[in-house]
């Protein structure tokens, strides 16, 4: 990260930031979709296996992944303020942090798999795929987790492009992992789904080794000797780590949960419904990765602007990131508008699932305008350390609201499924406004104290 003095400036150098981000995304996105599909290669009890393990484990991921995320502000606020020499404590701080949830998630998830999957009707083939697979899984959560550390680390200091770098590798060792266990290639074991739990727990590990390398062995990433010396736990800075990461890992958590809620909520319709809604939430959930990446994007430019307490460059690229999210969103409302079925053949070729899809990507359109504003605001507000408000706004948003919402209109309107995406709609368009609200009363505070400041100098 460097100051910036002009737009032009501003808006080449939150690209370069931005554009690996969004690659590093993209990359994790195909990830879960070569594991779900070369699963279903196999069998639809392997497919059905795998999607109950990924849904069980998505959600609880991106909500204790979200906990570490609180190290992007930290350092890229130290950064800003000129003071380096705290980063590599920060740094080991979080990874403690990072394998005590991890040990957690493990110790846990031996005593609440078992009852959480025999509370679901599942079928018994399709059940013991589901309940292997996360065990397979479980043994990459701890480098997943410290991994995902030092990418914070890592792009906190603005190198987006290293992690992208990472991350691209991983996906064919992903694929490459998955072909050998899943099908039995070259004389390894045919494991099926569950091949593909133990091919992500490889890769983790894979990436995590390789991270070390360039944190370890690559400049400027080395200059910061991050593992030259050995830190006490602290539990005061875990403290404040968890009071930035917990919001934001709950905020998420929200988020990711209720899609896995109206997917349940959704097995009272028919198959062809059903499989429409997965179509057309897949899709949403490829577009978001653009205001999700401008979201991260901000995390770390207004952060440093912040700790430099350039407060009037912070402002700028908060709404500089909005800008370019509205502006990509609108251009991708239009593509879906226009190709809306060129889109949902890309699903299916069954004709009811194809029209009930093209349906349903109607109101994804609306889903992108509503997440064009909500998450950049969010990435902006992290900037600052305003973590607690997102997170209220998050619950409140999904669950008060858009949850509620929808269920009534799907169950006491003509609307039938279609009620649960207005509902969720409605939600997020309510938070949008709401979050951006609070950015603006939140800059406007600052330059009120700039204000003050400037006049007792003065004075």
């Amino acid at each position: 990260m460097k100051q910036t003095y002009t737009i032009e400036q501003k808006i080449r150098l939150f690209f370069r930031i931005l554009l690996p981000i969004l690659i590093t995304q993209i990359t994790m996105f195909a990830m879960t979709f070569f594991d779900t599909m070369m699963s279903g290669n196999v069998s639809a009890k392997d497919l059905a296996g795998v999607a109950v393990g990924v849904s069980l484990w998505t959600p609880l991921f991106a909500g204790l992944n979200g906990i570490l995320l609180a190290l992007t502000p930290i350092v890229s606020q130290l950064i800003g303020a000129n003071r380096p020499k705290e980063v590599p404590y920060q740094v080991m701080q979080s990874l403690y942090l990072a394998f005590t949830i991890a040990l957690s998630v493990i110790i846990c998830g031996a005593f609440v798999v078992n009852p959480i999957l025999d509370s679901m009707d599942l079928e018994k083939d399709v059940r013991d795929i589901a309940h292997q697979f996360l065990i397979a899984i479980s043994y990459g959560i701890i480098p997943l987790f410290l991994y995902n550390v030092l990418r914070c680390f890592i792009d906190a200091l603005g190198q987006t492009r290293v992690t992208m770098y990472i991350t691209l590798l991983s996906l064919p060792i992903n694929v490459v992992l998955n072909y050998l266990l899943i099908f039995g290639a070259f004389g390894f074991p045919r494991l099926g789904g569950v091949g593909a739990g133990y091919a992500s727990a490889i890769t983790y590990w894979c990436i995590l080794f390789v991270i070390l390398y360039v944190v370890l062995r690559m400049k400027p990433f080395s200059d910061y000797q991050v593992f030259k010396r050995f830190y006490r736990i602290s539990l005061d800075t875990w403290k404040d780590h968890l009071k930035i990461g917990v919001p934001i890992g709950f905020a998420i958590f929200f988020e990711t949960s209720i899609f896995a809620a109206v997917t349940l909520l959704l097995s009272e319709f028919n198959t062809a419904t059903i499989a429409a809604h997965q179509a057309a939430m897949n899709f949403a959930s490829f577009v978001y990765m653009i205001p999700m990446s401008i979201s991260m994007a901000l995390t770390i430019t207004v952060g440093f602007e912040v700790g430099a307490k350039r407060y009037q460059d912070a402002r700028k690229y908060s709404y500089l990131g909005i800008g370019i999210a509205v502006m990509i969103g609108l251009i991708c409302a239009v593509g879906l508008y226009l190709f809306n079925e060129q889109v949902a053949r890309l699903y299916t070729t069954d004709q009811t699932v194809l029209e009930l899809t093209k349906q349903f990507l109607i109101y994804a359109i609306f889903f992108q305008l509503s997440d064009a504003i909500a998450a950049p605001v969010q990435g902006a507000l992290r900037g600052y350390k305003d973590v607690n408000a997102p997170f209220i706004m998050a619950f409140i948003s999904y669950w008060i609201l858009g949850l509620p919402i929808g269920y009534l209109l799907a169950k006491y309107t003509t609307l039938g499924a279609f009620g649960y995406w207005i509902g969720l709609i409605s939600g997020l368009a309510f938070g949008a406004i709401f979050l951006s609200g609070r950015l603006v009363r939140l800059q406007r505070r600052i330059q009120i104290k700039e204000r003050e400041g400037m006049k007792e100098q003065a004075s």
